[in-house]
């Protein structure tokens, strides 16, 4: 990648996505060419790994993995207390909370309708000590003895977001805010992080960046944990405990093997060219969504669906007859092949932040119903409106 490739000018939607993910596959493989030294173990004393503006120093396994270089956050640096890495989303969250029993212990876990289902089906599996208690802002008792954390999730519904920002009666010691769906400059995580601040209450961002942060061609697994610099430490959790948190939460990470991998680490994060294209795209995406929902609402009318979370990037339908997962696998599969064999850039794809449309089956564990999730790309408003109409009368004809 020293010298520029010769690329031919794409002539369709098709031709841009296969380039993408060519020149993602050629970034990748000079990163292992220059970097072949840099071992799982690191005998390799000369081995200095870096990716982009990303330098790492590790030991065995990546255990200590210590990472210089630029936050995906477009927040003041003065705000940024400590970022842990990890090798996903789930293995950043997964961490964190299993690390709460040696350093908080038991706790009230507040989330919304329509939080991340895997999240909640840790919390509810796999750590005892922690309370999940999932409804509406409004159904929340006022106060409580125990200690009570707000699992704020960038997947719930616009109204429920709102609520709990603005809802001033409801005390929290904690709040772990799940920024996922948000692109890392969305004025939303400014809001919260304000707000955390104003209320004195301490926060922890957590975040799957190969979903946003890697302009739609999935450059490698990884995960993170921010702590926020808060000096207003509440009663219950005071500073001292949310430093040994992340103390516990790194020692999470190296005996569950979850370290992430520096080869994983996109080098084109962190420059000036790269904050303004990945706006540009959010913001074709989040248009995309929001023409998506208006004609989904109209068109489908009735239709019980998702068309309105707080994110904008995606809607869910469902049908007047319940899903079950088998059905909504199919429904998802059968729409993309079909709608992409008459010339549509859609694709059935397990995640979001593509250049094409992708489709999966989604389950909402607060319903339990299963239906149909499309991601919108950021396309062309013409093509994306041309592809949504023909998502609505294929869902009418074949689902609802």
């Amino acid at each position: 990648m020293a010298a520029p490739l010769s690329l031919d000018r794409p002539g369709s939607v098709a031709d841009v996505i296969r380039c993408k993910f060519q020149l993602t596959a050629a970034l990748r493989a000079a990163h292992e060419m220059r970097d072949w030294n840099a071992t799982e173990t690191a005998w390799a004393g000369s081995a200095r790994p870096f990716s982009g503006p990303f330098n790492f120093q590790y030991d065995y396994q990546r255990a200590d993995l210590a990472v210089e270089g630029p936050s995906f956050y477009a927040l003041d640096e003065r705000y940024i207390r400590q970022t842990i890495y990890t090798a996903s989303g789930m293995a950043a969250i997964a961490s964190l909370l299993l690390a709460f029993s040696k350093s908080i212990g038991d706790a009230e876990v507040i989330a919304l309708p329509g939080s991340y289902g895997e999240t909640l089906e840790l919390i509810d599996s796999y750590v005892p000590q922690l309370y999940l208690m999932l409804d509406s802002v409004e159904n929340f008792p006022v106060n409580s003895h125990s200690r009570r954390i707000l699992l704020l999730d960038s997947c719930i519904a616009s109204r429920d977001f709102r609520d709990v920002v603005n809802c001033g009666k409801l005390h929290f010691d904690l709040i772990i805010f799940d920024t996922t769906c948000f692109a890392s400059s969305s004025g939303r995580i400014r809001q919260v992080v304000q707000w955390s601040c104003r209320q004195g209450i301490p926060l922890i961002l957590v975040r799957s960046h190969n979903k946003l942060d890697s302009l739609g061609v999935e450059y490698g697994r990884l995960g993170s944990i921010t702590l926020v610099r808060n000096e207003f430490a509440t009663e219950r959790i005071p500073l001292s405990c949310l430093e040994e948190l992340m103390t516990e939460t790194r020692n999470a990470i190296r005996l569950l093997g979850n370290a992430a991998l520096p080869a994983h680490f996109p080098p084109f994060v962190g420059t000036s060219f790269y904050l303004r294209l990945t706006r540009k795209r959010m913001a074709s995406i989040l248009r995309n969504g929001r023409f998506s929902s208006r004609h989904f609402a109209s068109r489908l009318r009735g239709v019980p669906s998702q068309l309105q979370p707080v994110h904008g990037l995606y809607v869910t339908l469902g049908s007047h007859e319940p899903l079950d997962e088998t059905a909504a696998r199919q429904a998802a599969t059968a729409m993309s092949e079909e709608l992409s064999e008459v010339g549509f850039p859609i694709r059935h794809a397990g995640s979001f932040g593509f250049d094409f449309a992708a489709t999966e089956w989604f389950h909402d564990l607060t319903a339990d119903r299963y239906s149909v999730r499309i991601a919108a790309p950021d396309l062309p408003l013409s093509l994306w409106r041309d592809l949504t109409h023909a998502i609505g009368d294929w869902w009418l004809a074949s689902i609802s």
